[in-house]
């Protein structure tokens, strides 16, 4: 199991989108139609082999809409994980009483999403891919793509919450990865990549409050955050509503 994706809810697509381009250093993003019967926009970049996503909604009364009205704002979205064993994963998923509230499975593409109630933090999408090195929701022809200059590839994801012991253990549950305590959050580790769990501390509630990208130079990326304004106070850098940590590559 590893961290494939991270998706993010925003307002402004063209504007998370450009923000990504000038901070992140990516250059082409994919515009998803499948996400049209959500009644969502989209744009997915890859970042080496892992991906980042922004959705926007389109039309009134959305999932992501409401997300927006809840969280007062732009911010995390959904974790979509990559899984050798797609109907062992929705075995356990069932076995763990989360229910499955969007599946398909067509020409070598399986997935499944998790209410988000029923794993907490965000929604949560089981995927597997035949070769694996596939990713159909990042294009096509995503390979050619890949500008690895800057960002390198998206390593961890972060949830808060009002008790991330509690979380941390019904993911672990859920998705049956073991878990550990740290010095102030839990974690799942995950093939290349991990899951943290933390105490909501920035009035927003419950959510995906941050991911972790790999980066060449995180001061550089800092400079270009800084340039357009998206710094928090903590002095992290800031894209979509969402906390960005930088890891040196």
């Amino acid at each position: 199991m590893r961290l494939r994706q991270i998706a993010l809810v925003g307002a402004d697509l063209e504007k998370a989108s450009a923000d990504i381009r000038a901070v992140l250093g990516l250059d082409y993003a994919y515009a998803d139609p499948g996400v049209a019967k959500f009644g969502l926009v989209n744009a997915v970049f890859p970042v080496g082999d892992t991906f980042l996503e922004v959705v926007s909604p389109r039309e009134p009364g959305t999932t992501a809409g409401r997300l927006l009205e809840k969280r007062s704002g732009d911010g995390g979205y959904m974790v979509i994980l990559q899984v050798d064993d797609i109907e062992a994963a929705r075995a356990r998923i069932k076995a763990h009483n989360a229910r499955i509230i969007e599946q398909a499975d067509f020409d070598g593409v399986a997935m499944s999403h998790i209410h988000p109630k029923d794993i907490g933090g965000a929604i949560v999408s089981v995927d597997q891919m035949i070769p694996k090195a596939r990713w159909e929701w990042g294009g096509p022809d995503w390979e050619q793509h890949v500008r690895a200059d800057v960002s390198v590839s998206i390593v961890g994801a972060e949830l808060q919450g009002d008790d991330p012991e509690a979380m941390s253990a019904r993911w672990s549950d859920v998705l049956g990865r073991p878990r550990e305590e740290t010095r102030d959050s839990w974690r799942l580790a995950l093939d290349a990549s991990e899951i943290t769990f933390v105490n909501a501390a920035d009035g927003r509630g419950e959510g995906l409050s941050a991911f972790t990208v790999a980066v060449r130079d995180p001061a550089a990326v800092r400079a270009a955050a800084k340039a357009r304004g998206l710094i928090d106070a903590n002095g992290t850098v800031l894209i979509c509503g969402t906390r960005v940590h930088l890891k040196a590559a």
